[in-house]
């Protein structure tokens, strides 16, 4: 990107942060702004986007679980929603033809049925941004939405090579091959350590491996990317390599948000539609919401779920692109998804920030739309016989949990919003539940007997532990509270909500790492 690209890209995006709205709002007004200047997208800058796409795609696979996809409230609700939704679409997009808007006049109902299965998908890219940023894309709800967008890219691989006349070539059948050569791989992952060999080696599997040896034979390399870290998914070393990707992923998604924002100058008529489809997106959401309810969801899963959900997807770009190209639409319409892109993101970014209390105002009206029987992952939480509850076992949390079990003699409760996490604690033999401490429902169902005496809130999200820590005193908890923090500034204000004692995980660490190391001395 050109500097001036980078410079008013990071001050839209420090501007929104200001207004506790996510970066990413900021990187697509950029786009608006550099669109209005005069600036165009350029190859490079398409180049970096499509690199964003690839690996956010690829790390999205690392943490993801198959047996996820073959969950009737994951594959039947992508299925259904899709039905639903492009039919929703077309009947609307009928409607405006009938009222006499001028871009819609044109559409016959084959091309409606196109645009509507265009504005029937969701955006993997701000879905797993919003989810990251919570830190909950492990949690139940996450991985619901998660596995919809995934079977969503499925069906948006198969719509591609049917409309574009290209099936893949033979040599796609050799993709199979992957499965065993899977193996390889993962012994690869056990061997190039921690450090740049591993950035280079994750930058392989997703863009050689994955993308281009899918492209080579007629297959979206985007899907390549997701399958190749599926493959790996359940190897420990997956969670380094994500992180290690994680900036240069977070610096290429920057470009595909310009990128979108710069997709092309609108007068009044595209405007005009572009907010007519921003109106009736809730219908969009309302379609998500009742399917799901229909799998035995939780309220709140299905709120936050709906809620991550509810956005235009840039594959609608892709299929208004391919059909101008074919002649199927004007290219005004790839002007009016566009802006109806960008607009729901724009949109969906402040609902998904207040997402609990959107779910706190709305969990009463819809109480009668859930389930009698609720999914296993979604049921009450019933704890007895504890004396210590570990929130967040992350590795602070999990090294709390052993110290005060293996260490101190106590019972201890360890919760999780993440499945992997707790399959490697359960196996362990240890005492483990799945929950989400920012879920004002799972305080209600957990309950807190007299014996709990002692509460470690180490999540890895600071905001997280607020909330628990509000919820701990909102419920007069008697017992000593402990929280782990990972910025200085963070410490005054938990212990201004009744924190007992509040840690600095690197201070401590070096000064556990100093004590120990002055033991063994004095041992010697």
């Amino acid at each position: 990107m050109e500097p001036l690209m980078i410079a008013l890209a990071f001050v839209a995006g420090f501007a929104v942060q200001l207004v506790r709205l996510p970066p990413m709002v900021g990187f697509l007004a950029s786009g608006f702004a550099l669109n209005a200047m005069g600036f165009e997208r350029s190859p490079m800058l398409d180049t970096i986007a499509n690199l964003g796409v690839t690996l956010l795609l690829f790390t999205i696979g690392l943490k993801l679980d198959i047996r996820t996809l073959l969950r009737a409230e994951v594959w039947a609700t992508a299925s259904l929603h899709l039905v639903g939704s492009t039919l929703l679409f077309a009947a609307i997009l009928f409607v405006l033809k009938a009222l006499g808007l001028s871009l819609a006049s044109e559409l016959g109902w084959p091309v409606m049925l196109l645009l509507g299965f265009a504005l029937s998908f969701s955006s993997t890219v701000f879905a797993v941004k919003v989810l990251e940023e919570r830190s909950e894309l492990g949690s139940f709800y996450g991985r619901v939405a998660i596995g919809i967008l995934v079977m969503q890219d499925v069906f948006a691989v198969i719509f591609l090579s049917a409309s574009t006349g290209s099936l893949p070539t033979i040599w796609a059948l050799g993709l199979v091959a992957l499965w065993p050569a899977a193996k390889l791989m993962r012994f690869m992952l056990d061997r190039v350590g921690h450090g740049d060999l591993q950035v280079l080696y994750g930058s392989f599997l997703s863009l050689a491996v994955g993308y281009s040896l899918f492209e080579a034979v007629g297959v979206k390399g985007d899907l390549g990317a997701l399958i190749v870290g599926m493959l790996l998914a359940s190897h420990p070393a997956t969670a380094g390599l994500a992180k290690s990707l994680f900036h240069m992923k977070e610096l290429f998604l920057v470009g595909f948000f310009v990128s979108v924002g710069l997709g092309a100058l609108p007068n009044l008529p595209m405007i005009a539609m572009a907010l007519v489809l921003l109106l009736v997106l809730p219908l969009k959401s309302a379609l998500y919401y009742g399917v799901l309810m229909r799998f035995g969801l939780r309220t709140r899963s299905g709120v936050l779920s709906t809620l991550s959900l509810t956005n235009y997807s840039e594959f609608g770009l892709i299929v208004a692109a391919l059909a101008a190209a074919s002649g199927w639409l004007s290219a005004e319409w790839l002007v009016v998804i566009s802006l109806a892109v960008a607009g729901s993101f724009v949109l969906a970014a402040p609902l998904n920030s207040a997402s609990e209390r959107i779910y706190t105002r709305l969990k009463g009206p819809l109480a009668p739309l859930q389930a009698t029987s609720l999914l296993a992952a979604d049921q009450p939480i019933a704890v007895d016989q504890v004396d210590a509850v570990v929130l967040g076992l992350g590795q602070i949390g999990s090294g709390a949990y052993l110290r005060l079990s293996e260490g101190h003699g106590l019972r201890v409760l360890g919760v999780d919003s993440d499945a992997a996490k707790l399959e490697a604690h359960k196996a362990a033999g240890r005492r483990v539940i799945e929950g989400d401490a920012v879920d004002s429902d799972f305080w209600d169902k957990l309950l807190l007997t007299d014996s709990v005496k002692l509460v470690l809130l180490a999540m890895p999200g600071h905001a997280g532990n607020v909330h628990a820590l509000r919820q701990l005193r909102h419920r007069a908890f008697s017992g000593r509270i402990a929280a782990i923090v990972r910025y200085p500034e963070e410490i005054d204000v938990l212990k201004g909500l009744g924190a007992d004692a509040v840690f600095h995980i690197y201070d401590e660490a070096g000064m556990a790492f100093a004590d120990d190391a002055l033991a063994g001395l004095a041992g010697g």
